[in-house]
C-alpha cells in the first residue's frame, strides 16, 4: 500500500511538470505565436491559477470520499502553484521589463489588477515557505490561520485575471465559478458542523461530511507516520 502511494505521488509530481516542459518545447521550436513573451506570461499565469484551484479541490475530495492522508498531495499542488506563479512573476520582471524597476513601479501604480496579483502571490509565497513540518511546529495554531489565507489568494488571482482582460472573459468567468463553488462547499461544511455541534446528538452513522477537527487530526496522524 505504501509503495502504491509513493508511486502515485511520484506520478503526480511528474505530471505537474508537464505544462512547464511543454512550454519549454514550444519556446525551443518557436511555437508561441507573434508575441512569445506575452504567450509565456499568460500560460504561466493560467497554470498557477489552475494549480491553485486543484489545491483547493483536495479538501472537498477528502471530505466527500473520506480519503485520509491527502495533505501531502495538497502540499505538492500548493508548491507547484508557487512554482508557476514565481515563473509568471519572473517572466514579467526579467524577460518583459528587463529589471527596469521604475517602469515596473509605474505599472504597479497605474494597473490596479496587478495589486490583486501581487496580493495573491505574496500569500502563496508565505504559504510555500511555511510548508515544511518544522515551520508548522514553530507556528503552532498560527500555521492553520495563515494557510486559510489561500482563499483570499484564490479570489485575488481570479480578480487579477478578470480585470486585466478587455475581450473574451470566458476563461476568468470559468475560474470564478470554480473558486466560488469550492469556497461555497467549505462554507456549507462549516455551517453543517456548527449545527451538528449545537445539536450535540450522538450518532453511530457515518456522516457524509467529516468535522473539520477530525480531518485535521487524521492529517496529523498521517504526517507523523511519514
Amino acid at each position: 500500500m505504501a509503495l502504491r502511494l509513493n508511486n502515485l505521488r511520484s506520478s503526480i509530481f511528474f505530471i505537474c511538470l508537464i505544462p512547464f516542459l511543454w512550454l519549454l518545447v514550444d519556446i525551443v521550436f518557436d511555437n508561441l505565436g507573434s508575441n512569445p513573451i506575452q504567450a509565456i506570461h499568460i500560460r504561466l499565469g493560467d497554470w498557477s491559477l489552475r494549480f491553485l484551484c486543484l489545491t483547493l479541490t483536495i479538501t472537498p475530495i477528502q471530505i466527500i470520499a473520506n480519503w485520509r492522508g491527502m495533505s501531502a498531495y495538497r502540499q505538492m499542488l500548493g508548491l507547484y502553484t508557487f512554482f508557476y506563479a514565481s515563473l509568471h512573476i519572473m517572466t514579467y520582471i526579467i524577460v518583459d521589463q528587463f529589471f527596469v524597476w521604475h517602469v515596473i513601479g509605474i505599472d504597479i501604480i497605474e494597473s490596479p489588477y496587478i495589486w490583486f496579483g501581487l496580493l495573491a502571490y505574496i500569500i502563496v509565497f508565505l504559504l510555500a515557505i511555511t510548508t515544511p513540518k518544522s515551520a508548522k511546529k514553530r507556528m503552532g495554531k498560527n500555521w492553520k490561520k495563515l494557510h486559510r489565507f489561500i482563499y483570499l489568494a484564490a479570489i485575488g488571482a481570479v480578480v487579477h485575471y478578470f480585470w486585466q482582460l478587455k475581450g473574451n472573459l470566458a476563461d476568468p468567468l470559468f475560474y470564478l465559478i470554480i473558486v466560488t463553488l469550492l469556497l461555497a462547499f467549505r462554507f456549507l461544511v462549516w455551517v453543517k458542523n456548527r449545527k451538528f455541534n449545537k445539536m450535540m446528538i450522538p450518532t453511530r452513522k457515518k456522516a457524509l461530511v467529516l468535522p473539520v477537527r477530525q480531518i485535521e487530526a487524521s492529517e496529523a496522524i498521517v504526517e507523523q507516520r511519514e
